[in-house]
């Protein structure tokens, strides 16, 4: 295990919850299911008996913090600053070192081949663009969600449903265009304001191009370069989160050697959960400034410039775990969107809850997840919504997938992406 996960840093954090209970309506899996074990102060007594060897780490540990989402809302309620999120990284980790026997089974065989074969190799999920465009444009996705042994996959189930595949755009002398690569630099229109990165993520790059599309689209319009390096990676979140802490750093070394050669000191992130990632790891050591897209463009000047068609409509706004809780960022999407003339941005019902999706959450448990997805799409279908925009791709494709089965007619994208169709994006 990590030197920064250390039994002795674990014990002194656990240490410092003084079991108030303060945080516990604030925890999604304990207002489900009511049980202490599955609660921030159980869990965190759990790992505190486990570290100092007083209880056994057995199966009923695995599963009471493999139940937990991740989504650090007891961390914003907890009066004496316990690190929730180092506690059950550490805890995750762990598990992983003592070589628990893998369960084999439909949906941990599709997370580990998820994982292993196209997260920590983003590029591959790249070259599987025009497949699954054709996939999707043959219906044949749906003959193999037919077959018996696939029909429950929640994975190949949220693919079904995501609408068609897009494709990176880029800019000749005479046009915009697709391509199946990004461009390296998109420069700004007019006169340069500033350059900035951009990091893509690993599975967004392949299911939320219009929001990458966008983004660029936007921050060159107020005047900002984009750099894009081709050699960074996934932000490696979803393995730090399962344990694999060595595989997370080494995805970092990786990022910070992409982006080192841009010569960029902001990275914006579109998706809040590797914004968060990387935000919370050494990268930021490495003199770069992780920023929101959202952050970044409410705050950013040039707008007196910019034309944008009035949307007299209401909009649901859903507030990511990872941008409420840990990068502190929720009033951000809420600001862009004011930018939009006669806009009513409005939050979601039982935002302070999360939707279920917490990475691969959704397909480790799925039954959690589920009753948790419910909630949400419940409350879409209440509002009559054309629109419900979130700042998160785990989050939009689990709700999306959920509002598509129900027959909600309810379009899931990005607040930049809709911030973009009005000031004239059309590709």
């Amino acid at each position: 295990m990590s030197s920064k996960f250390s039994k002795k840093h674990i014990i002194a954090k656990s240490n410092q919850c003084v079991s108030c209970g303060l945080c516990l309506p604030h925890c999604p899996t304990y207002r489900l299911l009511k049980s202490e074990a599955d609660s921030p102060r159980g869990r965190i007594a759990l790992i505190n008996g486990v570290v100092s060897e007083r209880i056994p780490l057995n199966g009923k540990f695995i599963q009471h913090m493999d139940r937990c989402l991740t989504c650090r809302a007891c961390e914003m309620v907890c009066p004496n600053n316990v690190e929730f999120g180092y506690l059950i990284d550490g805890a995750r980790a762990l598990i992983a070192d003592q070589s628990t026997p893998f369960v084999l089974n439909q949906n941990s065989a599709i997370n580990f081949l998820l994982k292993k074969l196209l997260i920590i190799k983003p590029d591959r999920l790249e070259r599987l663009r025009h497949i699954l465009s054709f996939l999707k444009k043959t219906n044949f996705l749906q003959v193999l969600l037919k077959l018996p042994r696939l029909k429950k996959n929640k994975l190949l189930e949220i693919i079904v449903q995501l609408p068609l595949v897009k494709f990176p755009y880029v800019e000749t002398a005479e046009r915009m265009c697709i391509s199946n690569r990004w461009g390296k630099v998109y420069p700004a229109k007019g006169v340069e304001r500033g350059k900035v990165g951009l990091f893509l993520g690993c599975v967004a790059r392949l299911t939320d191009v219009e929001t990458l599309n966008t983004s660029i689209f936007v921050l060159n319009l107020l005047g900002y370069s984009v750099h894009i390096p081709s050699n960074q990676t996934c932000c490696g979140a979803i393995f730090q989160h399962s344990g694999e802490l060595k595989q997370a750093a080494v995805l970092l070394e990786k990022n910070k050697t992409a982006f080192s050669e841009t010569g960029v000191t902001t990275i914006i992130t579109t998706a809040s959960g590797c914004g968060m990632q990387l935000f919370e790891s050494e990268i930021t050591g490495n003199h770069y400034k992780i920023v929101d897209i959202n952050q970044f463009l409410a705050t950013a000047e040039g707008w007196q410039d910019i034309q944008i068609e009035p949307l007299p409509q209401e909009v649901l706004v859903h507030d990511p775990c990872s941008l409420r809780n840990v990068l502190r960022g929720a009033a951000y999407p809420y600001q862009l969107l004011s930018r939009i003339p006669k806009v009513q941005a409005i939050p979601l019902a039982s935002n302070d809850q999360c939707c279920g999706a917490a990475g691969t959450y959704f397909i480790d448990q799925p039954e959690i997840a589920n009753m948790l997805l419910n909630n949400k799409t419940m409350a879409v279908a209440e509002s009559k919504v054309k629109y419900l925009v979130t700042s998160n791709i785990g989050c939009a494709m689990h709700m999306a997938s959920d509002l598509y089965k129900k027959n909600i007619n309810t379009e899931v994208l990005h607040p930049v992406t809709l911030l973009a169709r009005q000031m004239g994006w059309k590709l």
